[in-house]
């Protein structure tokens, strides 16, 4: 069973996607609630596995030894959910997104060299219900 979001739950997942290193503190003046309240929710997200971690973004060439990809993937039948999972839990995958049109999920691949892509390339090709994928390797981002 999903759990269910309320406002407050929606703006607080706001705050942490603008930063994710805003303090309980700074958080509950912002929603105007108390911080055991904050506190409370972030357990209840992340309990219920809606919030999966905290990270840092960087600029595009902050990392210019980085090798970034994105990978449309078509998924066999209904199979969906075991695939979303299978990739979420696959280290190269940095973000994985629900599309329409011709692919199913796009998911961005980020890994430090060549080798290591392939590596990930062939550990994905495995998971069961990839029924086909394309990939492309990113050049320059510009935004």
């Amino acid at each position: 069973m999903a759990l269910s979001l309320d406002d407050t739950d929606r703006a607080l997942i706001s705050l942490l996607r603008q930063d994710a290193r805003a303090s309980v503190a700074t958080l509950a003046a912002r929603l105007k609630v108390s911080r055991g309240t904050v506190t409370n929710r972030l357990r209840k997200l992340e309990d219920a596995h809606v919030i999966v971690g905290y990270t840092v973004k960087l600029r595009p060439d902050a990392e210019p030894a980085h090798i970034r990809a994105w990978m449309g993937v078509v998924v066999d039948g209904n199979q969906t959910r075991a695939v979303i999972a299978s990739l979420l839990g696959e280290p190269a995958v940095a973000a994985l997104h629900d599309t329409n049109g011709r692919w199913d999920l796009l998911a961005e691949i980020q890994v430090s060299s060549m080798a290591e892509l392939s590596q990930a390339l062939e550990r994905i090709r495995l998971i069961k219900g990839i029924a086909n994928s394309e990939t492309s390797i990113l050049l320059t981002s510009y935004r």
